[in-house]
């Protein structure tokens, strides 16, 4: 494994790791060479431990202090015997301060400099030094020319503190971004890495804080909390040895429209499998009848109007509306039926659909938009969605309230309240399929009404979800499904998917 540190849970923005580096110079009385210095070094370790067969590096710098650390890693590699060619973009006479110095190092120990031109074939890892964290502007000329060559290698990419070309807070592309094979990231975690384009652009990820006091954090408040299932495992408390099912939560879910029951089918299972006590499938009396034949334990209950569902609600912990709920007359009624409520409220599908039609707020539902649901709930494109993933999560709370979830990769958790918002890390990309949505919606129902509080079960559900994806695609990311989560569910959520 590469000399790195465990990777933290706290996110920043470039601006905030600025004042933590600043914090531990001018504080701390630690040489900004020397940060340099370890930077490169913690780089370079990284390289061999990952491609330890790897001799030639062709090492692309920029005329900042991402290409300082380049220089560093350089130095290294010639003095560990490796082939280096190192490749200048822009005037090497515009390095200042520290990133002068490293280069002046390299130089005197016989290291020689090339302007990029092109880049050679020969070569074991490509090291990206170019731009560093600060980059605001959209990457163009020659600049643009190498990052789209590097892209078009056969060759690993080694990133350095941040994929060149990706923003570093919204983790959008900068007209265009190195792809790395890996990213090695030093002092402070930059959100952007995890948000928009980050996950698709990092690559594997590592993280040194460059021994910097741990002092040095209390200056900033993080930005955004990293999630993972390993962190939120223990929010899933052992049960009570004489705990019976009307302890563990009685979930209604309502949606179902004639041709789309297999959405409330998906959701209602993943509730039971996510430690529902009691799950009740209220839907159109079409395929009322045999809804649960092939899962009895679910209870299916026939809805013609929406004065049936009354009773249905009395009984009711948590209700969860949208999947399959359609928007024609009978899912319409339905939503207005359940809205305004007051009881815990799950909104996804079709019925956030609907609440964009007729915006209300409501202070204690978890809605679950898809980027798509998120741009008619917010009235922009999808595009705009995904420029800035964490605006939209912000805006989306304050003005729908309650805790808001925007799904993808990254999924962000929103409850408006001081706490940062949450970025989900686990989960992969065979999780893009019919039906995932549904299961995430009958899981976080489930964990509302076991008695968490709207920000943890919505957390706890999306960590889980990404666990049980993870899980499922140990046999391949193509064609996993959205029945391959809910299998495992249980194993995840019991702390058993080693045996």
């Amino acid at each position: 494994m590469p000399d790195t540190d465990r990777l933290p849970h706290a996110l920043y923005r470039a601006e905030q790791v600025r004042n933590l580096d600043r914090t531990a110079i001018e504080d701390f009385d630690i040489p900004g060479i020397e940060l340099m210095n370890r930077a490169g070094a913690v780089a370079f370790r990284c390289l061999r431990d990952r491609w330890p067969a790897a001799r030639r590096l062709t090492i692309l710098t920029g005329t900042g202090n991402n290409g300082g650390d380049g220089y560093v890693i350089a130095r290294l590699a010639r003095a560990a015997g490796l082939t280096v060619r190192l490749l200048q973009l822009g005037d090497a006479e515009r390095l200042r301060g520290d990133a002068a110095v490293s280069c002046m190092a390299y130089r005197n120990a016989g290291g020689t400099v090339e302007p990029c031109s092109a880049l050679p074939r020969e070569t074991d890892v490509y090291v990206d030094a170019i731009f560093g964290r600060g980059l605001e502007r959209a990457v163009e000329a020659q600049w643009a020319d190498a990052v789209m060559a590097l892209n078009g290698q056969r060759a690993p990419i080694l990133a350095v503190d941040m994929p060149s070309g990706l923003h570093s807070d919204t983790g959008r592309v900068l007209g265009v971004a190195v792809k790395a094979s890996a990213t090695v990231s030093f002092i402070g975690l930059k959100q952007g890495l995890f948000i928009g384009a980050g996950p698709e652009h990092r690559g594997d990820l590592y993280f040194s804080a460059l021994e910097i006091p741990a002092t040095v954090y209390s200056r900033e408040i993080l930005s955004l909390r990293r999630v993972d299932w390993d962190q939120q495992r223990a929010s899933l408390a052992p049960r009570s040895r004489v705990a019976h099912k009307g302890d563990c939560g009685h979930v209604l879910l309502i949606g179902g429209a004639p041709g789309m029951s297999g959405a409330l089918r998906l959701a209602g299972e993943a509730a039971l499998r996510t430690g529902a006590g009691l799950v009740t499938l209220a839907t159109h009396p079409q395929h009322a009848a045999w809804l649960n034949l092939t899962r009895p334990e679910l209870m299916v209950a026939a809805v013609e109007c929406p004065e049936a569902l009354g009773p249905l609600v009395e009984r009711a912990d948590v209700i969860a509306i949208g999947p399959g709920l359609g928007r024609d007359d009978w899912g319409r009624q339905l939503w207005a039926q359940v809205r305004d409520l007051g009881l815990p409220l799950v909104v996804d599908a079709d019925a956030l659909s609907l609440l964009a039609e007729m915006p209300v707020y409501g202070p204690d539902w978890i809605l679950t938009p898809h980027p798509g649901e998120a741009a008619r709930l917010l009235q922009v494109g999808v595009r705009e969605i995904e420029q800035d993933r964490l605006e939209a999560v912000r805006v989306l709370q304050e003005r729908y309230g309650g805790t808001a979830v925007l799904k993808g990769a990254g999924t962000l958790i929103n409850d408006g309240s001081q706490r940062p918002p949450a970025v989900c890390s686990d989960g992969n990309p065979g999780m893009a399929t019919a039906g995932s949505g549904d299961v995430l919606t009958g899981m976080v129902a489930a964990l509302r009404g076991q008695g968490m509080d709207a920000d943890a079960a919505a957390t706890a559900g999306v960590c889980l979800h990404a666990a049980a994806g993870d899980f499922a695609a140990r046999q391949g990311e193509r064609g996993l499904i959205a029945s391959d989560i809910i299998a495992a569910l249980r194993p995840i959520a019991n702390g058993i998917e080693g045996m």
